[in-house]
C-alpha cells in the first residue's frame, strides 16, 4: 500500500550509535572480541548496510557519533546518557531540516529509531502506529536494573521513562497504538504485567509463523492508516542465522518476518523503517585479522 512520493520527501538517516548498548550485554554476548572493539560492532554494522542495500534515491544524512570514549558515563540509569542525548538532538535537528514525509533509517542499536519515529508521530498524529519488531520488549527505563539505552526506547516512545529524553521528543505515542511484533525475551519478570498496563498490544513469534491475520487485525482497529516499522535484525531465529548482539533462539524465521512485512506494507503506508542492531561478525573478524598490516592504514 506504500504510496509514491518524490525522492526529497524521503530521507535515509544514517546513524551508527553504539553507546546505547549495555557494558554488561556487550561482554557476556560478544566475548571473542575485544571489549573496545565488540561494543562498537554497531558501526560496523551501520557501514555494511549502507554497503549492501540499493542506493537510496532521495537525501542521505549522517548523525555524527563519536568512537572515542567521550560522554560514556552512567547518569540517571542511563548509560552514556550525555552522548545519546547529544546524538538524539542532533538526529532532531538534522529531521527538521529536512521535513521528510518518511524516513529509512540504519543504525546502530535500537536508540536510533528515537528520533525519527517521534518526528513521525509528531506529522501523522493520530493516523500512526508502531510495529516494533524485537526479540525484546525495549521496555526499561532509567530505574530498571539494566542501564542500556538501547532497552528503553519503547517506553519513551510511549511517553514513559527519562524526563530528559522525554522533553526532547516532538512527540510520543499511545500505548494502545504500539505492539511488540515477534517479542518473546521478555528480558524481565515485571515486564508482562507493566506492558498490559500501559496497554502494548504483544505477538509473539507463535502467532505469527502460520499467518500475519491477527497483527493485521490489530492494525486496523487502531485506524491509523501509516505505520513505522523498527526491525531489530536479532529478531531473526539465531538457530537459522545469528545477526544480532546476542544468539536468541525462538524467535521468527527470515522467511516468516519477510511476510509478516509484506503483509503490513500490503495494509498501510510504511512511512518509517529502521534496520537495527546488525553486528556483521565476519566483517568485524576480518578488521581484527588485517588490524596492523602493512600499506594499511
Amino acid at each position: 500500500m506504500q504510496s509514491d512520493s518524490s525522492p526529497a520527501t524521503h530521507l535515509r538517516l544514517v546513524w551508527p550509535e553504539w553507546q546505547g548498548a549495555g557494558t554488561s550485554s556487550v561482554r557476556d554476548l560478544a566475548p571473542e572480541f575485544p571489549f573496545d572493539v565488540a561494543r562498537r560492532g554497531y558501526t560496523v554494522g551501520t557501514k555494511v548496510l549502507e554497503a549492501v542495500l540499493p542506493e537510496h534515491d532521495g537525501p542521505t544524512a549522517v548523525v555524527p557519533v563519536d568512537l572515542d570514549n567521550s560522554g560514556l558515563e552512567e547518569r540517571d540509569g542511563i548509560e552514556a546518557k550525555a552522548a545519546v542525548l547529544d546524538q538524539l538532538d542532533a538526529a532532531l535537528a538534522i529531521i527538521r531540516d529536512h521535513s521528510p514525509e518518511r524516513i529509512t533509517t540504519l543504525g546502530g542499536d535500537c536508540g536510533v529509531s528515537m528520533a525519527p519515529f517521534s518526528a513521525l508521530i509528531d506529522k501523522y498524529g493520530t493516523d500512526i502506529a508502531i510495529l516494533w519488531i524485537d526479540s525484546h520488549p525495549d521496555m526499561g527505563t532509567g530505574e530498571s536494573s539494566y542501564p542500556g539505552y538501547h532497552a528503553m526506547v519503547v517506553s519513551a516512545l510511549t511517553g514513559h521513562g527519562d524526563q530528559e529524553i522525554l522533553d526532547r521528543l516532538p512527540a510520543t505515542i499511545p500505548a494502545s497504538r504500539m505492539a511488540l511484533v515477534g517479542m518473546h525475551d521478555w528480558t524481565d519478570d515485571s515486564l508482562p504485567a507493566l506492558a498490559k498496563e500501559w496497554g502494548i498490544t504483544v505477538f509473539p513469534p507463535e502467532q505469527l509463523r502460520p499467518e500475519s491475520t491477527s497483527l493485521l487485525e490489530w492494525l486496523r482497529s487502531t485506524e491509523a492508516s501509516r505505520v513505522a516499522i523498527h526491525f531489530d535484525v536479532d529478531t531473526i531465529d539465531a538457530n537459522e542465522i545469528q545477526l544480532g548482539l546476542g544468539a536468541d533462539l525462538g524467535g521468527l524465521t527470515s522467511a516468516q518476518a519477510r511476510r509478516v512485512v509484506s503483509d503490513i506494507n500490503s495494509e498501510a503506508d510504511v512511512v518509517g523503517l529502521t534496520i537495527a542492531e546488525y553486528i556483521p561478525r565476519q566483517v568485524m573478524h576480518l578488521q581484527q585479522l588485517l588490524a596492523g598490516f602493512p600499506l594499511i592504514g
